[in-house]
C-alpha cells in the first residue's frame, strides 16, 4: 500500500525562542508539500510556542509514568497538554547515554499513545554491532522488545538510525538501508500481520539536501528522521522537497 512520506526534525537540545522563526519557514514551506507529512520536535521548553505556529511538533522523550515525584522528567499528559502530537522515543541518545533498555521504551510507547500522541520509536545499532554482522539480528530485538502490545498502526513509526551515521557524515549504503527497512517490516509482519503495512518506517542519520532522494527511494524507506539538519529552514527544506517527489 502507499504510505505518506514522513520527515521528522529532532532539535535536541538546541533551540531558543529566537529559533522559532525558522520553525515558522520551515512548516509554511511543508504546506505547499501536501503529500508529506512534517513535524518538529524541539526542546520542551519550546513546545508550546511552537505549536502554536499550528504545525505538527512534538516531544523528544515523556516519562512512563502520567504523573509523580519524578523530578525533571515531563509526562506524555504533559506534552499533549502543551501542544504536542507526538513524541520520540527510545533513541540511540537515550539508549546509550541514559541505559534505557527495549522495556523502558516500550513502557514510555506505551504512556504516550495511551496520551493520545503519535510515537516515533528508534531503534539501531553501534559500529561495532555493524562490524560484527550482528546488525539486523539487533535491531530486530529492539524491535520486538521495543513495540508496544497494542497499538494503532497510523499512531506507530519506526525510524532506524545507525548509531554510527547519527552526526557523522556516515551514512550506510541504500542496499544497506533497504535490508534493514525490509527485515523491520517483514518483523512487524510476524507481529501484527498486514497491518505492517500501515507502519511507517522512516531512515534517522546525516540525511541531508543532497542524500535525500537517493535514501528516501530505498525500499521500505517512508521518511527520514533528521538532527542537525532540522535546524534550519534552508537546510530542511530541501529534504522535504525531496520527499515531496517521492511521495
Amino acid at each position: 500500500m502507499a504510505r505518506r512520506k514522513y520527515v521528522v526534525g529532532n532539535w535536541k537540545m538546541n533551540g531558543l525562542r529566537a529559533a522559532l522563526g525558522e520553525a515558522e519557514a520551515i512548516f509554511a514551506a511543508a504546506r505547499g508539500h501536501a503529500a508529506v507529512d512534517v513535524a518538529l520536535c524541539p526542546p520542551f521548553t519550546l513546545i508550546g510556542a511552537m505549536a502554536a505556529t499550528g504545525g505538527s511538533v512534538g516531544g523528544q522523550d515523556c516519562h512512563a509514568q502520567a504523573s509523580g515525584a519524578f523530578t525533571g522528567s515531563v509526562s506524555a499528559p504533559m506534552l499533549a497538554d502543551a501542544g504536542a502530537r507526538l513524541v520520540i522515543v527510545g533513541h540511540s541518545e537515550r539508549r546509550e547515554g541514559f541505559g534505557e533498555t527495549n522495556a523502558d521504551v516500550k513502557a514510555k510507547a506505551e504512556a504516550a499513545l495511551a496520551a493520545g500522541l503519535a510515537v516515533i520509536l528508534c531503534v539501531g545499532e553501534s559500529r561495532a554491532v555493524r562490524e560484527s554482522g550482528g546488525a539486523i539480528d539487533h535491531v530486530l530485538k529492539q524491535v520486538r522488545e521495543s513495540l508496544p502490545d497494542d497499538f494503532e498502526r497510523a499512531a506507530l513509526a519506526i525510524a532506524y538510525e545507525p548509531i554510527w551515521a547519527i552526526g557523522t557524515g556516515l551514512v550506510p549504503t541504500t542496499e544497506d538501508v533497504a535490508a534493514m527497512h525490509g527485515s523491520i517490516r517483514a518483523a512487524l509482519s510476524e507481529r501484527i500481520g498486514a497491518g505492517a503495512a500501515e507502519v511507517r518506517i522512516l531512515y534517522g542519520g546525516s540525511v541531508t539536501g543532497d542524500n535525500a532522494a537517493e535514501l528516501l527511494g530505498a525500499g521500505d524507506v517512508d521518511g527520514a528522521l533528521v538532527g542537525g539538519a532540522s535546524l534550519t529552514a534552508a537546510k530542511f527544506v530541501p529534504i522535504v522537497e525531496a520527499a515531496g517527489m517521492l511521495g
